[in-house]
């Protein structure tokens, strides 16, 4: 289950973005892109902090039960791309990541179970 002491902050042009994709009836399912987005604290981008998972950011995250690291870039589903480690925010890792900070822990459900990820890196496209 998602903490939620673990704030999620998207900035408005993410927020936009994302919107259009969040199902209004999966709202209330807290592994879903949508509840993320209904408890997201919307700021201007400017005012993103710069360790906060956006839309193209690089990811460094670390599966606790494994040890296993892993990096990859957030993208929009039309940029997605396995070969380039461009994952899409609709993906569960996509969904769970988006808006956190460097250093939170989160459980998620992913296709092979929970999960418990941690966020060791976040580093925004110029």
């Amino acid at each position: 289950m998602n903490n939620d002491l673990n704030k999620v902050i998207l900035s408005e042009d993410d927020y936009r973005q994302l919107k259009q994709f969040a199902t209004k009836g999966s709202a209330n399912n807290e592994m879903s892109l949508a509840h993320e987005i209904s408890r997201a604290k919307i700021v201007k981008r400017e005012e993103l902090p710069a360790d906060v998972i956006s839309l193209n950011s690089l990811v460094r995250i670390k599966e606790l039960t494994t040890n296993r690291e892993m990096e990859f870039t957030i993208v929009m589903p039309a940029q997605a791309d396995i070969k380039t480690q461009k994952i899409s925010v609709l993906t569960p890792m996509g969904s769970a990541l988006i808006g956190l900070q460097k250093g939170v822990q989160v459980d998620w459900k992913m296709p092979a179970g929970m999960r418990r990820l941690e966020i060791l890196d976040v580093q925004h496209s110029a």
